[in-house]
Protein backbone atom coordinates (compact mmCIF):
# COMPACT_ATOMS: atom_id res chain seq x y z
CA UNK A 1 0.00 0.00 0.00
CA UNK A 2 1.15 3.52 -0.82
CA UNK A 3 0.22 6.67 1.06
CA UNK A 4 -1.09 9.21 -1.42
CA UNK A 5 -1.75 12.92 -1.16
CA UNK A 6 -4.48 14.48 -3.27
CA UNK A 7 -4.81 17.83 -5.02
CA UNK A 8 -7.10 20.66 -3.92
CA UNK A 9 -9.06 22.52 -6.60
CA UNK A 10 -9.89 26.11 -5.68
CA UNK A 11 -13.01 26.68 -7.79
CA UNK A 12 -15.05 29.78 -6.97
CA UNK A 13 -18.09 27.80 -5.79
CA UNK A 14 -16.16 26.02 -3.03
CA UNK A 15 -16.43 26.64 0.69
CA UNK A 16 -13.57 27.99 2.77
CA UNK A 17 -13.73 26.01 6.03
CA UNK A 18 -14.62 22.33 5.48
CA UNK A 19 -11.59 21.11 3.51
CA UNK A 20 -9.09 23.31 5.37
CA UNK A 21 -10.38 21.86 8.64
CA UNK A 22 -9.92 18.30 7.33
CA UNK A 23 -6.29 19.00 6.50
CA UNK A 24 -5.50 21.46 9.31
CA UNK A 25 -4.71 24.18 6.80
CA UNK A 26 -4.87 27.86 7.71
CA UNK A 27 -7.30 29.62 5.43
CA UNK A 28 -7.63 32.98 7.11
CA UNK A 29 -7.72 34.64 3.67
CA UNK A 30 -10.97 32.73 2.87
CA UNK A 31 -9.70 31.11 -0.32
CA UNK A 32 -12.30 28.71 -1.80
CA UNK A 33 -11.47 25.02 -1.29
CA UNK A 34 -13.92 23.25 -3.62
CA UNK A 35 -12.61 19.74 -4.33
CA UNK A 36 -9.94 17.33 -3.17
CA UNK A 37 -8.89 14.90 -5.92
CA UNK A 38 -7.50 11.41 -5.41
CA UNK A 39 -6.62 9.70 -8.67
CA UNK A 40 -4.62 9.94 -11.86
CA UNK A 41 -6.55 12.69 -13.63
CA UNK A 42 -4.16 14.89 -15.62
CA UNK A 43 -5.68 17.97 -13.99
CA UNK A 44 -4.39 16.89 -10.58
CA UNK A 45 -2.73 13.48 -10.19
CA UNK A 46 -2.23 12.35 -6.61
CA UNK A 47 1.26 12.32 -5.13
CA UNK A 48 2.73 9.04 -3.86
CA UNK A 49 5.18 8.71 -0.98
CA UNK A 50 7.94 6.25 -1.87
CA UNK A 51 9.92 6.51 1.36
CA UNK A 52 13.05 8.39 2.45
CA UNK A 53 11.59 11.59 1.04
CA UNK A 54 11.13 10.24 -2.49
CA UNK A 55 7.86 11.01 -4.27
CA UNK A 56 6.18 10.45 -7.61
CA UNK A 57 2.72 10.82 -9.07
CA UNK A 58 0.17 8.04 -8.88
CA UNK A 59 0.09 8.10 -12.69
CA UNK A 60 3.82 7.37 -12.88
CA UNK A 61 3.58 4.63 -10.27
CA UNK A 62 0.82 2.77 -12.11
CA UNK A 63 2.40 3.21 -15.55
CA UNK A 64 5.67 1.72 -14.28
CA UNK A 65 4.01 -1.68 -13.71
CA UNK A 66 0.39 -1.82 -14.80
CA UNK A 67 -0.04 -5.60 -14.35
CA UNK A 68 1.05 -5.30 -10.71
CA UNK A 69 -0.77 -2.13 -9.73
CA UNK A 70 -3.96 -2.56 -11.78
CA UNK A 71 -4.33 -6.32 -12.10
CA UNK A 72 -4.88 -8.04 -15.44
CA UNK A 73 -8.66 -7.49 -15.56
CA UNK A 74 -8.55 -3.70 -15.01
CA UNK A 75 -5.42 -3.31 -17.11
CA UNK A 76 -6.99 -5.12 -20.08
CA UNK A 77 -10.36 -3.38 -19.74
CA UNK A 78 -9.28 0.20 -19.03
CA UNK A 79 -5.47 0.37 -19.47
CA UNK A 80 -5.39 2.62 -16.40
CA UNK A 81 -7.18 3.56 -13.21
CA UNK A 82 -10.73 4.30 -14.46
CA UNK A 83 -12.02 6.42 -11.60
CA UNK A 84 -11.42 9.66 -9.71
CA UNK A 85 -12.30 9.96 -6.02
CA UNK A 86 -13.16 13.40 -4.63
CA UNK A 87 -14.21 15.23 -1.51
CA UNK A 88 -16.44 18.21 -2.35
CA UNK A 89 -17.55 21.28 -0.44
CA UNK A 90 -20.32 23.06 -2.37
CA UNK A 91 -21.00 26.57 -1.08
CA UNK A 92 -22.52 28.05 -4.26
CA UNK A 93 -24.54 26.23 -6.92
CA UNK A 94 -22.71 24.43 -9.70
CA UNK A 95 -23.75 24.69 -13.34
CA UNK A 96 -26.76 22.80 -14.70
CA UNK A 97 -25.09 20.00 -16.64
CA UNK A 98 -25.31 16.73 -18.54
CA UNK A 99 -22.62 14.16 -19.35
CA UNK A 100 -22.62 12.20 -22.64
CA UNK A 101 -22.64 8.42 -22.79
CA UNK A 102 -19.54 6.54 -23.89
CA UNK A 103 -20.54 6.21 -27.55
CA UNK A 104 -21.45 9.88 -27.96
CA UNK A 105 -18.30 10.96 -26.12
CA UNK A 106 -16.16 8.96 -28.54
CA UNK A 107 -17.96 10.44 -31.55
CA UNK A 108 -17.80 13.98 -30.17
CA UNK A 109 -14.11 13.68 -29.33
CA UNK A 110 -13.25 12.49 -32.84
CA UNK A 111 -15.44 15.16 -34.43
CA UNK A 112 -13.82 18.01 -32.52
CA UNK A 113 -10.35 16.57 -33.18
CA UNK A 114 -11.15 16.53 -36.90
CA UNK A 115 -12.20 20.17 -36.59
CA UNK A 116 -8.79 20.82 -34.99
CA UNK A 117 -10.30 22.43 -31.90
CA UNK A 118 -7.53 22.57 -29.27
CA UNK A 119 -8.12 20.40 -26.22
CA UNK A 120 -7.83 23.42 -23.95
CA UNK A 121 -10.11 25.64 -26.04
CA UNK A 122 -12.86 27.13 -23.85
CA UNK A 123 -15.50 26.34 -26.50
CA UNK A 124 -14.55 22.67 -26.78
CA UNK A 125 -17.26 20.24 -25.56
CA UNK A 126 -15.34 16.95 -25.55
CA UNK A 127 -12.01 16.96 -23.71
CA UNK A 128 -11.70 13.16 -23.97
CA UNK A 129 -13.52 10.11 -25.35
CA UNK A 130 -14.96 8.86 -22.06
CA UNK A 131 -18.30 8.99 -20.31
CA UNK A 132 -18.64 10.54 -16.87
CA UNK A 133 -21.09 8.69 -14.64
CA UNK A 134 -20.81 9.67 -10.99
CA UNK A 135 -22.00 8.63 -7.57
CA UNK A 136 -22.01 10.72 -4.41
CA UNK A 137 -22.39 9.98 -0.72
CA UNK A 138 -23.49 12.89 1.46
CA UNK A 139 -21.29 13.97 4.37
CA UNK A 140 -23.74 16.67 5.45
CA UNK A 141 -27.25 17.67 4.52
CA UNK A 142 -26.78 17.90 0.76
CA UNK A 143 -29.04 19.54 -1.83
CA UNK A 144 -29.01 18.87 -5.57
CA UNK A 145 -31.05 18.99 -8.77
CA UNK A 146 -31.55 15.53 -10.25
CA UNK A 147 -33.42 14.83 -13.49
CA UNK A 148 -36.77 16.11 -14.72
CA UNK A 149 -39.56 16.09 -12.14
CA UNK A 150 -42.57 13.80 -12.51
CA UNK A 151 -45.01 16.67 -11.83
CA UNK A 152 -43.98 19.25 -14.42
CA UNK A 153 -47.61 19.77 -15.47
CA UNK A 154 -48.43 20.76 -11.88
CA UNK A 155 -45.48 23.13 -11.74
CA UNK A 156 -46.60 24.83 -14.94
CA UNK A 157 -49.95 25.53 -13.28
CA UNK A 158 -48.30 26.60 -10.00
CA UNK A 159 -45.90 29.19 -11.45
CA UNK A 160 -47.50 31.92 -13.59
CA UNK A 161 -44.32 32.64 -15.58
CA UNK A 162 -44.45 29.04 -16.88
CA UNK A 163 -48.18 28.93 -17.63
CA UNK A 164 -47.86 30.76 -20.94
CA UNK A 165 -45.64 27.91 -22.23
CA UNK A 166 -48.00 25.05 -21.38
CA UNK A 167 -48.75 24.48 -25.07
CA UNK A 168 -45.12 23.54 -25.71
CA UNK A 169 -45.37 20.91 -22.98
CA UNK A 170 -48.72 19.61 -24.16
CA UNK A 171 -47.51 19.30 -27.75
CA UNK A 172 -43.87 18.32 -27.34
CA UNK A 173 -43.64 16.96 -23.81
CA UNK A 174 -40.60 17.68 -21.65
CA UNK A 175 -38.30 18.04 -24.65
CA UNK A 176 -40.58 20.47 -26.43
CA UNK A 177 -40.85 22.71 -23.39
CA UNK A 178 -37.20 22.52 -22.35
CA UNK A 179 -35.84 23.10 -25.85
CA UNK A 180 -38.03 26.16 -26.28
CA UNK A 181 -36.87 27.66 -22.98
CA UNK A 182 -33.19 26.86 -23.58
CA UNK A 183 -33.22 28.49 -27.01
CA UNK A 184 -34.81 31.77 -25.87
CA UNK A 185 -32.74 34.93 -26.41
CA UNK A 186 -31.62 36.68 -23.23
CA UNK A 187 -33.89 39.69 -23.63
CA UNK A 188 -36.95 37.42 -23.63
CA UNK A 189 -35.65 35.52 -20.60
CA UNK A 190 -35.31 38.83 -18.77
CA UNK A 191 -38.88 39.78 -19.67
CA UNK A 192 -40.34 36.40 -18.67
CA UNK A 193 -38.57 36.14 -15.32
CA UNK A 194 -38.44 39.77 -14.17
CA UNK A 195 -41.68 39.97 -12.17
CA UNK A 196 -41.19 36.57 -10.53
CA UNK A 197 -37.55 37.36 -9.76
CA UNK A 198 -38.42 40.57 -7.92
CA UNK A 199 -40.94 38.73 -5.74
CA UNK A 200 -38.78 35.74 -4.80
CA UNK A 201 -35.61 37.70 -4.14
CA UNK A 202 -37.50 39.85 -1.63
CA UNK A 203 -38.69 36.71 0.16
CA UNK A 204 -35.20 35.19 -0.01
CA UNK A 205 -33.55 38.19 1.60
CA UNK A 206 -36.12 38.05 4.40
CA UNK A 207 -35.42 34.35 4.97
CA UNK A 208 -38.99 33.36 4.10
CA UNK A 209 -38.18 30.60 1.56
CA UNK A 210 -37.64 26.90 2.27
CA UNK A 211 -34.85 25.00 0.53
CA UNK A 212 -37.35 22.44 -0.75
CA UNK A 213 -38.88 25.17 -2.94
CA UNK A 214 -37.53 26.05 -6.41
CA UNK A 215 -38.03 29.68 -5.43
CA UNK A 216 -35.25 29.43 -2.83
CA UNK A 217 -32.60 28.22 -5.30
CA UNK A 218 -33.78 30.47 -8.11
CA UNK A 219 -33.57 33.47 -5.79
CA UNK A 220 -30.14 32.43 -4.57
CA UNK A 221 -28.93 32.13 -8.18
CA UNK A 222 -30.24 35.63 -8.93
CA UNK A 223 -28.75 37.21 -5.80
CA UNK A 224 -25.38 35.46 -6.17
CA UNK A 225 -25.37 36.30 -9.87
CA UNK A 226 -25.68 40.00 -9.21
CA UNK A 227 -29.27 40.13 -10.47
CA UNK A 228 -28.67 38.29 -13.73
CA UNK A 229 -31.63 36.22 -14.89
CA UNK A 230 -29.83 33.11 -16.10
CA UNK A 231 -31.58 30.57 -18.37
CA UNK A 232 -30.55 27.91 -15.85
CA UNK A 233 -33.33 29.24 -13.59
CA UNK A 234 -35.86 27.41 -15.79
CA UNK A 235 -34.16 24.11 -14.93
CA UNK A 236 -34.61 24.72 -11.21
CA UNK A 237 -38.38 24.77 -11.73
CA UNK A 238 -38.42 21.66 -13.95
CA UNK A 239 -35.99 19.35 -12.08
CA UNK A 240 -36.31 17.30 -8.92
CA UNK A 241 -34.93 19.08 -5.85
CA UNK A 242 -33.41 16.48 -3.53
CA UNK A 243 -32.13 16.63 0.02
CA UNK A 244 -29.74 13.87 1.07
CA UNK A 245 -28.86 13.18 4.68
CA UNK A 246 -25.35 12.13 5.78
CA UNK A 247 -24.65 8.59 4.60
CA UNK A 248 -27.23 8.67 1.80
CA UNK A 249 -26.06 8.38 -1.78
CA UNK A 250 -27.29 8.88 -5.33
CA UNK A 251 -26.04 7.81 -8.76
CA UNK A 252 -26.14 10.07 -11.80
CA UNK A 253 -25.52 8.43 -15.15
CA UNK A 254 -25.10 9.64 -18.70
CA UNK A 255 -27.72 11.98 -20.18
CA UNK A 256 -29.14 12.80 -16.72
CA UNK A 257 -29.42 16.58 -16.17
CA UNK A 258 -28.32 17.60 -12.68
CA UNK A 259 -26.56 20.16 -10.53
CA UNK A 260 -25.12 20.25 -7.03
CA UNK A 261 -26.61 23.02 -4.91
CA UNK A 262 -25.13 22.93 -1.40
CA UNK A 263 -23.30 20.69 1.06
CA UNK A 264 -20.34 18.36 1.43
CA UNK A 265 -19.99 14.93 -0.15
CA UNK A 266 -17.74 12.14 -1.32
CA UNK A 267 -17.92 11.81 -5.10
CA UNK A 268 -16.64 8.98 -7.28
CA UNK A 269 -16.69 9.34 -11.05
CA UNK A 270 -15.23 8.00 -14.26
CA UNK A 271 -12.10 9.78 -15.43
CA UNK A 272 -13.51 12.40 -17.81
CA UNK A 273 -13.92 16.14 -18.30
CA UNK A 274 -16.90 15.94 -20.68
CA UNK A 275 -19.54 18.36 -19.40
CA UNK A 276 -22.35 19.96 -21.40
CA UNK A 277 -23.83 22.94 -19.56
CA UNK A 278 -27.35 24.39 -19.46
CA UNK A 279 -26.93 27.47 -17.31
CA UNK A 280 -25.76 28.98 -14.01
CA UNK A 281 -22.24 29.20 -15.37
CA UNK A 282 -19.93 31.67 -17.11
CA UNK A 283 -18.44 28.75 -19.03
CA UNK A 284 -19.19 27.68 -22.60
CA UNK A 285 -22.70 26.45 -23.35
CA UNK A 286 -23.63 24.55 -26.53
CA UNK A 287 -27.41 24.24 -26.34
CA UNK A 288 -27.86 22.02 -29.45
CA UNK A 289 -25.22 19.59 -28.16
CA UNK A 290 -26.75 19.66 -24.70
CA UNK A 291 -30.20 18.84 -26.07
CA UNK A 292 -28.80 16.02 -28.21
CA UNK A 293 -27.25 14.41 -25.13
CA UNK A 294 -30.17 14.70 -22.70
CA UNK A 295 -32.84 12.14 -21.87
CA UNK A 296 -36.15 13.98 -21.59
CA UNK A 297 -37.86 11.61 -19.21
CA UNK A 298 -39.46 11.90 -15.81
CA UNK A 299 -37.05 10.83 -13.08
CA UNK A 300 -38.09 9.20 -9.84
CA UNK A 301 -35.01 9.72 -7.63
CA UNK A 302 -33.46 6.57 -6.21
CA UNK A 303 -31.78 7.57 -2.96
CA UNK A 304 -29.40 4.90 -1.70
CA UNK A 305 -29.16 4.19 2.00
CA UNK A 306 -26.36 1.73 1.30
CA UNK A 307 -26.51 -2.02 1.86
CA UNK A 308 -24.15 -4.25 3.77
CA UNK A 309 -21.60 -6.14 1.70
CA UNK A 310 -19.54 -7.93 4.31
CA UNK A 311 -18.25 -5.29 6.71
CA UNK A 312 -18.81 -2.42 4.30
CA UNK A 313 -21.87 -0.33 3.43
CA UNK A 314 -22.03 -0.57 -0.37
CA UNK A 315 -23.64 1.90 -2.79
CA UNK A 316 -24.41 -0.06 -5.99
CA UNK A 317 -23.68 1.67 -9.31
CA UNK A 318 -24.68 0.29 -12.75
CA UNK A 319 -21.25 0.88 -14.32
CA UNK A 320 -18.01 -1.06 -14.77
CA UNK A 321 -15.73 1.89 -13.95
CA UNK A 322 -16.05 2.15 -10.19
CA UNK A 323 -17.64 1.05 -6.93
CA UNK A 324 -17.79 2.76 -3.56
CA UNK A 325 -18.30 1.58 0.00
CA UNK A 326 -18.02 3.07 3.48
CA UNK A 327 -17.19 1.67 6.89
CA UNK A 328 -17.66 3.10 10.37
CA UNK A 329 -15.21 1.63 12.88
CA UNK A 330 -15.36 1.92 16.65
CA UNK A 331 -12.30 2.32 18.90
CA UNK A 332 -10.20 -0.88 19.12
CA UNK A 333 -12.11 -2.49 16.23
CA UNK A 334 -9.83 -4.30 13.79
CA UNK A 335 -10.47 -5.48 10.21
CA UNK A 336 -8.48 -7.16 7.44
CA UNK A 337 -9.19 -7.25 3.71
CA UNK A 338 -7.70 -8.63 0.52
CA UNK A 339 -8.96 -6.53 -2.37
CA UNK A 340 -9.46 -8.00 -5.85
CA UNK A 341 -9.08 -4.71 -7.73
CA UNK A 342 -6.93 -1.59 -7.42
CA UNK A 343 -8.41 0.56 -4.67
CA UNK A 344 -8.07 3.86 -2.90
CA UNK A 345 -8.71 3.71 0.84
CA UNK A 346 -9.72 7.07 2.29
CA UNK A 347 -9.74 7.75 6.00
CA UNK A 348 -12.07 10.73 6.18
CA UNK A 349 -11.87 11.17 9.93
CA UNK A 350 -10.56 9.23 12.89
CA UNK A 351 -7.33 7.52 13.79
CA UNK A 352 -5.81 4.08 13.54
CA UNK A 353 -2.99 1.84 12.44
CA UNK A 354 -2.62 0.20 9.03
CA UNK A 355 -0.89 -3.09 8.43
CA UNK A 356 0.15 -4.45 5.06
CA UNK A 357 3.41 -4.24 3.17
CA UNK A 358 4.32 -1.71 5.86
CA UNK A 359 2.75 -0.29 8.99
CA UNK A 360 1.40 3.23 8.93
CA UNK A 361 -0.53 5.48 11.28
CA UNK A 362 -3.50 7.53 10.05
CA UNK A 363 -4.54 10.60 12.01
CA UNK A 364 -7.38 12.56 10.49
CA UNK A 365 -7.90 12.61 6.72
CA UNK A 366 -5.50 10.22 4.98
CA UNK A 367 -5.48 8.09 1.81
CA UNK A 368 -3.72 5.03 0.40
CA UNK A 369 -3.52 3.25 -2.93
CA UNK A 370 -3.72 -0.54 -2.54
CA UNK A 371 -2.62 -3.02 -5.20
CA UNK A 372 -5.02 -5.83 -6.19
CA UNK A 373 -4.41 -9.00 -4.18
CA UNK A 374 -2.70 -7.13 -1.36
CA UNK A 375 -3.80 -7.94 2.18
CA UNK A 376 -4.30 -4.89 4.37
CA UNK A 377 -5.61 -4.37 7.88
CA UNK A 378 -6.72 -1.44 9.99
CA UNK A 379 -7.12 -1.12 13.75
CA UNK A 380 -9.06 1.95 14.84
CA UNK A 381 -7.97 3.80 17.96
CA UNK A 382 -10.99 6.14 17.85
CA UNK A 383 -14.22 6.39 15.88
CA UNK A 384 -13.15 6.28 12.24
CA UNK A 385 -14.95 6.67 8.90
CA UNK A 386 -13.40 4.91 5.90
CA UNK A 387 -14.31 5.00 2.22
CA UNK A 388 -13.12 2.49 -0.36
CA UNK A 389 -13.12 3.33 -4.07
CA UNK A 390 -12.46 0.40 -6.36
CA UNK A 391 -13.44 -1.36 -9.60
CA UNK A 392 -16.15 -4.04 -9.62
CA UNK A 393 -14.89 -7.40 -10.89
Amino acid sequence: MYRIKGVVQHYDWGGNTFLPSLFNVDNSNKKPFAEYWLGVHAGGPAEVELGEGAKTTLSNLLNADKPKHLGSAVWNRFNGLPFLLKILDVRDMLSIQVHPNKMDAEKGFIRENDLKIPLDAPHRNYKDDNHKPEVMVALSEFWLLHGFAHNISERIIQYPFLQKFSAYFEKGGIKGLYQFLMELPQDQIDEILHEHAVKITEHYKKGDLDKSSPDFWAARAIVNGGGKLDRGIFSIYLFNIIKLLPGEGIFQGARMPHAYLEGQNIELMANSDNVLRAGLTPKHMDIPELLANTDFVETIPSIMKGGLNGDWVHYPCPVEDFSISSLDMAPHQEKEWTLDAPSIMLVLKGQGKWSGTAERISTGTDAFFVDPGEKVGFRATENTLLFRASVPL
